[in-house]
C-alpha cells in the first residue's frame, strides 16, 4: 500500500504524516511530495527521514492513494494527472468540495456513498466537518430544519504563518510578516477568507454549501459567521439548531454519546464542556453545553470543538483512506461494484 502525501512539508501535510503513523496505517511505502523548492528535503515518518520528491515522480511510483494537502490551484491542475494514473486522490483544499460529479465526504456522516469509481475524492472545509458530525445523528433523529452557527476559529486553520505572526506579536516582534490584515494577538477578527458580494465571507458560504451536500438534504438551511481567534488547539463552534420535531434533552445526550467519533463533555456543575485545550491533538468531535433554546421551539443549543488540523483536515483524509481500503475501493483489491 503505497501512499503520497502531497504538500508533505506544510503543516497539514506534517498532520497527515503524524496521523497516518499514529493510527498505524498500513503504509508499505510512504512517498513525501511537495513543490520543486522542497524537492530532496526530508520529512518524518515513523521516526525515519523519507526524501520528499517532486510531482511527476510521485505518479510514475504509481501509489494507491494520494492524499492533497497543497493549495487549491496546485489541485486543480494536478489531482487529475493522478487520477488519470489510477490513484485515488483525498483532496484537502476546496478545489473539488462543490463539484458536482465529486464526492464531498466526513466518514461518519456520508462514506457509503463511495464508490471504486471516485477517483477524486473532496474533504471538507474543518468548521463543517465537526459540526456534520454532530449534525447527522440529531438529523437522523428530529430532522434539522435550520442550523445557526458561529465560529472561533483557531490561527492554525491559516497556516504556519499565522501561527508566526501570532507569537511574534505576542513577542512584541514586528519583522515577522502579516497575513492578517489586523492584529491577531488580544484581538477577534470577523474576517475568515474573502468577502463576497452578498457580504458573507468564502469561508460562511464554504459552510452553508458543503453541509447541504454533505448531509444530501438541500431543505436544511444554514446561515454563519465565521470569526478568527487568538487560539492554536482547534476550532469552536456555537451552533443552535432547530428541528422540525420535539426532543428530549437526555435523549439528546445520549444519542450524540453513542455516535461514531463524538464524545460528550456536558458537565457545568463542575465547570467541564469542550475547549480548544483540551481538544487539542484529538482525533474526535466534543460537544456540550447541550440545551434548549428557550426562545423557540423544537430548538437546540450546542458547543462543538475539534482539533481543527486532526479531524478537521488530516485524520478526516486518512479515515477516508481507511475506509477505502477496508471496503476495496483502491489499490489491488479494489473491486469494481
Amino acid at each position: 500500500m503505497k501512499i503520497a502525501v502531497v504538500g508533505a512539508t506544510g503543516l497539514v501535510g506534517g498532520e497527515m504524516l503524524k496521523v497516518l503513523a499514529e493510527r498505524n496505517f498500513p503504509v508499505t511505502e510512504l512517498i513525501p511530495v511537495a513543490s520543486e523548492r522542497s524537492v530532496g528535503k526530508q520529512v518524518m515518518f515513523k521516526g525515519e527521514p523519507v526524501t520528499v520528491v517532486g510531482y511527476d515522480e510521485a505518479i510514475a511510483r504509481k501509489p494507491a492513494i494520494a492524499i492533497f494537502s497543497a493549495g487549491g490551484s496546485t489541485s486543480l491542475e494536478l489531482a487529475p494527472r493522478f487520477a488519470e494514473a489510477g490513484i485515488t486522490v483525498i483532496d484537502n483544499s476546496s478545489a473539488w468540495r462543490m463539484d458536482p460529479t465529486k464526492k464531498l465526504v466526513v466518514p461518519e456522516v456520508n462514506a457509503d456513498t463511495l464508490t471504486v469509481d471516485d477517483k477524486i475524492i473532496a474533504n471538507p472545509n474543518c468548521s463543517t466537518i465537526q459540526m456534520v458530525v454532530v449534525l447527522k445523528p440529531l438529523h437522523e433523529k428530529y430532522k434539522i430544519k435550520r442550523v445557526v452557527v458561529s465560529t472561533y476559529q483557531s490561527v492554525t486553520g491559516t497556516g504556519k504563518a499565522a501561527v508566526d505572526q501570532l507569537f511574534a506579536e505576542r513577542n512584541g516582534d514586528n519583522s515577522v510578516a502579516k497575513v492578517y490584515p489586523h492584529p491577531i494577538d488580544l484581538n477577534v477578527l470577523p474576517h475568515i477568507d474573502v468577502f463576497l458580494d452578498n457580504g458573507y465571507t468564502k469561508e460562511e458560504m464554504k459552510m452553508v454549501k458543503e453541509t447541504t451536500k454533505i448531509m444530501g438534504d438541500d431543505s436544511i438551511r444554514v446561515t454563519a459567521t465565521t470569526v478568527r481567534i487568538p487560539t492554536i488547539g482547534g476550532h469552536s463552534e456555537a451552533v443552535n439548531i432547530e428541528f422540525e420535531n420535539d426532543f428530549d434533552l437526555k435523549e439528546v445526550t445520549e444519542l450524540l454519546a453513542r455516535a461514531e467519533g463524538v464524545i460528550v463533555q456536558d458537565d457545568p456543575a463542575n465547570k467541564i464542556y469542550p475547549m480548544p485545550l483540551t481538544a487539542h491533538g484529538k482525533d474526535e468531535v466534543f460537544v456540550g453545553r447541550i440545551r434548549r433554546d428557550e426562545s423557540q421551539d423544537n430548538t437546540l443549543n450546542l458547543w462543538i470543538v475539534a482539533d481543527n488540523l486532526r479531524k478537521g483536515a488530516a485524520t478526516n483524509a486518512v479515515q477516508i483512506a481507511e475506509y477505502l481500503l477496508k471496503h476495496e475501493l483502491v489499490g489491488e483489491t479494489a473491486q469494481v461494484v
